[in-house]
């Protein structure tokens, strides 16, 4: 029997079941002539507006839409469609704005839009005006929006979501209860995520991915790995985005252990081949600095992307193999993958790193060409690079056209401006920041810290100190290594180990900072014990870590230690020694008259000696009176091109003149002036109540000079008495001895020391500032005077030249100035007390001494070009003389007899002793520009009603200082 093989069409199968209807339809009937209406023209336009849109033909795909005689709701949304997928956001929201009918898609797509190009403010306010419009949103309008919360300020905006997915039923969808764990985790919301996770009637893996990535994004590493090992044992199947979260787990772990561990699993279950994986290993390999490993994953992984190039030259950029890096970049030119996805920000970076401005231009190039300029992230390299290579008139005209001024191009103008010696210009630059209203993080705080150690000011470096406490980045370990730093190159060591002490979490960075701080003072016996904390505790030294450890032997004289520390960098921790670590070896056997193994060094190093170090060994031969060595050292100086540093001729001259070779010594001073370079005259200074006295050697033009006269000729005699006896060797001119030993005694160090002590009170500390070194003879002068007057004296030296000394008074000036200009631009400004006392009395108040050393220190912080940090006299007297008289004082709280008859006692300042003042009279006082003391807590509510008219300040520590800035 044969089979039937006759086919019966459509059209057949109409004719049988209706007789009557006649079709004109030659191809079977679907979903899309149902949705037009049955309407054939209408429905072919929409498959061919479908069709360009798809190919990427927008120009013809909208001729086609404004030709069409009808269009409907599907017309408008495929057009919406493309033109969102092209990024042309503007042309589709007019478009969807002169549509007669939009359905939940019509909105849905918008939404995402907004959502995709990081706009959830206006994606919200879509979905708001959506639900206006009488349109319910489906489950995949909740996903979608939901998707575009990623800022940490959202979470209103997600729990009014949640709230209206569980008023119409969507909380049973998975996707959409996943949608909102995902956004509480990327809100910062890990409480309300882990709540509704707990709540989730059912759970997959993507639950469990989103709270792993949210656990991993607040460095709850072990708590994402526990997720990880519950989701095991509840076998539910791993994802790529999971074992991407484990990894970056193990990043923060810093825990290369368990990256191998993983990498074992992931061959087992073979996801190693997955490239969205393969990447995430690369990447933990590369933070690790395992070169080997992600060069080898790199080779063997079957499938790459843009982002496995990414990360291997970003690897190799990190680990100084620039050759790799460049080579690396070239290969991934000659693929097919997104140019604008190049890693220009890190080449941008290694172009800063090494100043190397044709490079950098080179990058910025193709950049622009690729329109990859527009990334924010390309933005803020380029502004870095250029500010890293001293061109910061193209640095300032790229931040300027930014799209978003974050706080990362404005760390990067500040860092660049400090590291190529302009660190006025980094504060200035702190400033107009602050005045932006640009929150700095810990990397600005690092930078601007290092520029107050490089000014060697204490002062603005307390300031900022406070103003980490206050942004609550003083747990940072960057931030802590930085102001540990700024207290140790202040000539602060106390301060320098409290920070330390003080470090709740202590890395290689910390530890460097400390054995730096021990190193820059001079303490090689602490510098020596805190390295070998560091090795003790678990971390590894590095390259920095060696330099400062070398720096100590070599100017404490431990020259056997020096060579011990020098060889165990190689033999145990596998440190290549850099030209600095030869530098400070060559400089250390000079020091100690070793000169013919530092020769034999720099002759087996894998460098050229350079200007610093053959300026070391020629100090180190003027000590040690070798004259042949000094000539070949000074030949091979003076030969150089780019020698612009008058050390070397001033060096070379005292040699001879130290010997009596006068005639020598104008030779070389003739020589010097031949090639235009001048001696930088030698400055020291003191901070003095907060305003900096700068001296320079037998000067005598400060207003004090008499009395600095008598106190350096009373230092004088009975440093006699103590046995000292001038080093008349430092005085290296043509005249008797008598005329050399007064020229000494009026060396800059010193008159700012005498100056120091007949300006501050008995048994405090005196810091000197030096732009260049003290001699030998200063040297020994000051360990003599510190010991007559019982006081410990620190001179700091090779800090900054008399220009930006100048400049840090009119610094403060305007900081002050400022600070009352924030003050001004308020009705008022009050200051509450936050602290409470408990008093044997109730309702008493503490002492006057006491009330004013809270009251008074922070208003005067505010209003005062003087900043004080404690009161010498604790009277109301004493405290209101130094306030300004620009308005009245007005001190709210309990009539205490010993307290207001003194206020009462000055007529430039009214006073107000009611009990309880009535909230009316006070908001009335608030009118006039007036400096409010509220004590005790009496009208907090008052003013919080008010609190948005009024600034207010709660000072949480009595020593609080606040930045001017």
């Amino acid at each position: 029997m044969k089979a039937c093989t006759k086919k019966i069409s459509c059209r057949s199968f109409a004719k049988l079941t209706h007789p009557k209807l006649h079709l004109h339809v030659r191809t079977p009937i679907d979903a899309s002539i149902i949705k037009t209406g049955f309407m054939p023209q209408t429905c072919r336009f929409n498959f061919l507006i479908r069709a360009c849109v798809q190919r990427g033909e927008l120009r013809r795909a909208r001729k086609l839409f404004d030709g069409m005689p009808h269009r409907n709701t599907f017309s408008a949304n495929m057009m919406i469609m493309g033109y969102i997928q092209s990024g042309d956001l503007a042309t589709a929201t007019n478009l969807f704005d002169g549509m007669d009918d939009r359905n939940a898609v019509s909105w849905t797509m918008l939404i995402d839009g907004y959502a995709q190009n990081n706009r959830f403010r206006e994606a919200f306010g879509l979905f708001v005006e959506m639900c206006r419009h009488g349109v319910e949103p489906d489950y995949v309008t909740f996903s979608t929006l939901l998707s575009g919360f990623t800022e940490f300020n959202s979470v209103n905006e997600v729990t009014q979501v949640h709230a209206y997915v569980v008023k119409l039923g969507h909380n049973s969808a998975m996707v959409v209860s996943n949608s909102l764990l995902d956004s509480y985790c990327k809100t910062r919301s890990l409480g309300l995520a882990c709540q509704l996770f707990e709540h989730m009637p059912m759970k997959d893996s993507v639950t469990y991915n989103a709270l792993m990535a949210g656990y991993s994004k607040e460095r709850l590493n072990q708590e994402a790995l526990n997720l990880f090992f519950r989701m095991q044992d509840l076998e539910f199947k791993p994802t790529e985005f999971t074992f991407a979260t484990v990894l970056c787990c193990g990043i923060q772990l810093d825990d290369i252990e368990f990256g191998q561990q993983v990498h074992s699993l992931l061959l087992k279950t073979n996801f190693v081949w997955n490239v969205f994986v393969a990447n995430a290993l690369l990447d933990f390999y590369s933070k690790h600095d395992r070169v080997a490993e992600a060069q080898k994953l790199f080779n063997e992984m079957p499938e790459l992307d843009g982002i496995s190039y990414n990360v291997l030259i970003t690897c190799y950029v990190w680990n100084g193999r620039f050759k790799e890096s460049i080579e690396l970049f070239r290969e991934l030119h000659l693929t097919r993958f997104n140019r604008r996805q190049f890693p220009y920000a890190t080449l941008l970076s290694m172009a800063a790193n090494a100043s190397n401005l044709e490079m950098g231009r080179q990058i910025h190039s193709q950049a622009i060409v690729t329109a990859a300029i527009s990334d924010d992230m390309i933005g803020n390299s380029l502004v870095d690079m250029y500010a890293k290579c001293d061109r910061f008139g193209e640095a300032n005209r790229i931040f300027a056209n930014l799209a978003l001024q974050s706080s990362v191009p404005w760390t990067a103008l500040i860092s660049g401006n400090v590291q190529k010696g302009h660190p006025e210009e980094g504060i200035k630059l702190f400033i107009e920041m602050q005045r932006a209203e640009k929150t700095a993080d810990a990397a600005t705080y690092a930078s601007i810290l290092k520029a107050c150690a490089n000014l060697a000011s204490q002062a603005l470096g307390k300031q900022l100190h406070s103003h980490i406490i206050r942004s609550g980045c003083l747990s940072n370990v960057f931030s802590g290594s930085a102001l540990l730093d700024m207290y140790a190159k202040c000539g602060s060591i106390e301060n320098a180990l409290q920070m330390f002490q003080e470090m709740p979490v202590r890395n290689s960075v910390s530890w460097n900072a400390l054995i730096s701080a021990y190193a820059q003072n001079g303490d090689g016996e602490n510098t020596l014990r805190s390295f070998e904390q560091m090795v003790h505790s678990g971390l590894k030294p590095n390259a920095v870590s060696f330099l400062s450890v070398l720096c100590a032997c070599s100017h404490c004289g431990l020259v056997e230690e020096g060579l011990q520390y020098f060889n165990s960098m190689t033999q145990i921790y596998e440190v290549t020694p850099k030209r600095e670590h030869y530098t400070s070896m060559v400089d250390m056997l000079c020091r100690s008259g070793r000169f013919e193994e530092a020769v034999k060094m720099m002759a087996q190093m894998p460098f050229e000696p350079d200007e610093i170090m053959w300026s070391s060994v020629l100090n180190s031969c003027r000590i040690h009176k070798n004259q042949e060595l000094a000539k070949k050292a000074a030949d091979q100086l003076f030969s150089m091109k780019e020698l612009r540093d008058a050390a070397p001729y001033v060096s070379m001259a005292n040699i001879y003149a130290e010997v009596g070779e006068w005639e020598n010594v104008g030779k070389v001073k003739t020589a010097m002036r031949s090639r235009g370079i001048r001696k930088v005259p030698a400055y020291s200074w003191v901070e003095i109540k907060h305003k900096t006295h700068i001296f320079s050697a037998n000067n005598k033009s400060h207003p004090q000079m008499k009395e600095i006269t008598r106190k350096l000729d009373d230092l004088e005699e009975q440093m006699e008495k103590e046995g000292y006896k001038p080093d008349l060797s430092c005085a290296l001119h043509n005249e008797d001895n008598e005329l050399k030993a007064e020229s000494l005694k009026y060396h800059s160090e010193r008159i700012a020391i005498a100056y120091a002590l007949i300006s501050t009170s008995e048994g405090s500390p005196i810091v000197v500032m030096k732009n260049i070194r003290a001699c030998t003879n200063c040297h020994a002068a000051i360990k003599a005077i510190s010991k007559i007057v019982g006081r410990e004296i620190t001179a700091l030296a090779d800090i900054l030249p008399k220009e930006t000394l100048l400049w840090k008074l009119k610094l403060l000036r305007s900081a002050s100035a400022y600070a009352n200009s924030c003050l001004h631009a308020v009705k008022a400004q009050a200051l509450i007390l936050s602290r409470q006392w408990t008093f044997p009395i109730p309702g008493m108040i503490p002492s006057i001494a006491v009330f004013l050393h809270l009251t008074f220190w922070l208003l005067n912080t505010l209003t005062s070009p003087v900043m004080l940090s404690t009161l010498e006299d604790g009277t109301i007297v004493k405290g209101l003389a130094g306030l300004p008289s620009e308005g009245p004082v007005i001190y709210v709280g309990r009539n205490d007899a010993g307290l207001l008859p003194d206020l009462a006692s000055f007529d430039s300042f009214r006073v107000m002793g009611a009990v309880p003042v009535a909230a009316t009279n006070l908001f009335k006082l608030l009118s006039s520009k007036s400096h409010i003391l509220l004590y005790p807590g009496g009208m907090r509510e008052a003013l919080h009603r008010k609190g948005e008219e009024y600034k207010l300040f709660w000072p949480e520590q009595s020593e609080f200082v606040r930045m001017a800035a």
